[in-house]
């Protein structure tokens, strides 16, 4: 990305998905935000939270189940998912925000209806959804108030509230915004091959091999899968990475001056 195609892009946003690499680099992540933002770009942050919902699980003396790096949600969970995700995490993001000079507003899918979902096929992972729209307006109109989008991945399904994965909807919202670049801000320095070594880009038949012989599995598939679809349906110009959040300024990196530290997808 040069440049000039920066500020021609800075009128779309950038997404990014905070995994736990955001929290231990908390002051390096607010000012990378900041910088971003100042340069012109509007932001939209996404969160997960399973570690939390897994520990409130264990409070309750419930053993966390994941089926294909997807948490298996009955009735209980799903209740606490969405307390943990759509009132503890993204509260906490929210006021660490704010504290950071990041004006923001924390919602989830089901406020406005901006995010509705279906039930997934697989019964057995229960109350989990899979994306069928996202009706960007909320974002839009927050993002011309001044305000950063911190969003939850709770979706409105047909029949109440559903968990969904974040890293999944936060490349349906790339798509559905138009957004220049899509980073999954990790704990991990990117995609690694067998030998361990940090893979710096992988386009959908390097993805589709490591995925059958092992390499990507577990919670790597639903980031890696993200990655591909978002490439369907942001613009050209997208870039859709797996960064390492433990690099001092990723976000800036990346977005302002074109250099990934760590996997970068192509088409």
């Amino acid at each position: 990305m040069n440049p000039q195609s920066n500020i021609q892009d800075a009128v779309r946003p950038v997404v990014i998905k905070l995994g736990g690499a955001a929290l231990p680099h908390r002051d390096a992540v607010l000012e990378d935000l900041r910088a971003v933002r100042r340069a012109g770009f509007q932001l939209i942050l996404v969160h997960g939270g399973g570690p939390v919902i897994s520990e409130w699980l264990k409070r309750v003396g419930k053993e966390p189940v994941f089926v294909n790096g997807l948490r298996q949600t009955d009735a209980e969970t799903l209740e606490i998912a969405i307390m943990a995700l759509a009132g503890k995490v993204n509260k906490e993001l929210v006021a660490v925000l704010q504290q950071g000079d990041t004006p923001a507003v924390g919602i989830c899918g089901v406020d406005g209806g901006f995010i509705r979902a279906r039930r997934q096929a697989n019964p057995d992972i229960g109350f989990v959804g899979e994306v069928a729209g996202v009706d960007p307006r909320p974002l839009e109109a927050l993002a011309a108030a001044g305000y950063v989008p911190v969003i939850a991945p709770i979706a409105l399904g047909p029949d109440g509230p559903l968990n969904i994965n974040a890293d999944t909807v936060a490349g349906d919202i790339a798509g559905a915004a138009g957004a220049t670049s899509l980073i999954f801000l990790t704990d991990v320095p990117g995609v690694k091959d067998r030998a361990g070594s940090v893979l710096p880009a992988l386009d959908r038949a390097a993805v589709e091999a490591l995925k059958r012989d092992g390499t990507i599995s577990g919670g790597m598939i639903p980031k890696v899968d993200a990655c591909l679809s978002a490439l369907d349906r942001v613009p050209r110009t997208s870039t859709v990475a797996i960064v390492d959040g433990g690099h001092p300024h990723a976000i800036v990196e990346h977005v302002l001056h074109g250099r990934t530290h760590g996997t970068l997808f192509t088409g």
